[in-house]
């Protein structure tokens, strides 16, 4: 199981997310790196605990400002692969961050408009550079429901394989900077059962490696981390160990 290391970006800083509440997220403070600038955290992500591939949350995008392509740009040139949700709505965006050169485009619930804006992110990257991101809050879908006329988080993450989606991540702000633990697992074991084929990523509430392997257990390929990271509560043994 891999596990991907947080910059949620606003202003051109990395800050500390907590509860999705973003308004409120203020600059990281690390026992990693005395700095928010983003390269140098990354650095110390990459130094400390040899981790070199990271989600990238452009927090100025995604509400609806033009992305933070030069700190992307930075981060990539340093050798960082890169996971990243900028806010995408509609092909074109997606199209941007892949020309950019990262890996992976995040394509999230909270931005895209309907099923049918997703399709075609999906058709214009290809259905491997594509994580479609189930954004959650307090389990509540985060979306336009007028775009997404759906009950509940399985019948959208069903829809979006349907739409073509092979990557997955389920995400609940709630959850974030939280220090509650793993949620969703029931969720997660129960739609890894049903759709094994599909690469599915996780995270928040993370506070030790026990919490990674209680996703490890549930059969989540990857989990998403910040603050335990930061706060030293999880190791670069530890992580290892988890990568096999």
């Amino acid at each position: 199981m891999n596990v991907y290391p947080v910059l949620d970006l606003k202003g051109g800083l990395v800050v500390r997310g907590q509860g999705g509440d973003r308004a409120s997220y203020k600059p990281v403070q690390s026992q990693l790196v005395d700095s928010a600038e983003p390269l140098r955290v990354a650095r110390a992500f990459r130094d400390c605990l040899g981790l070199e591939e990271l989600y990238v949350a452009d927090l100025d995008g995604i509400g609806g400002s033009a992305p933070d392509f030069a700190t992307l740009r930075c981060l990539l040139r340093d050798g960082f692969r890169l996971l990243v949700d900028a806010g995408v709505r509609v092909p074109a965006d997606a199209t941007a961050v892949a020309v950019l050169g990262a890996e992976t485009v995040i394509a999230a619930l909270e931005t895209l408009p309907s099923p049918d804006a997703l399709a075609r992110v999906v058709e214009a990257v290809g259905s491997k550079r594509v994580i479609f991101s189930l954004d959650l809050k307090n389990g509540g879908l985060l979306c336009d429901s007028a775009g997404w006329p759906f009950d509940d988080a399985q019948a959208v993450a069903r829809e979006a394989v349907r739409r073509g989606v092979e990557r997955l991540l389920v995400l609940d702000l709630a959850q974030v900077g939280s220090g509650r633990g793993p949620g969703h697992v029931d969720f997660l074991t129960r739609w890894i059962r049903e759709f094994p084929g599909v690469e599915t990523l996780s995270g928040g509430g993370v506070r030790s490696a026990r919490d990674l392997e209680v996703f490890a257990a549930a059969g989540v390929h990857g989990v998403l981390v910040a603050s335990a990271l930061h706060d030293g509560l999880i190791t670069r043994s530890e992580i290892e160990h988890l990568r096999g």
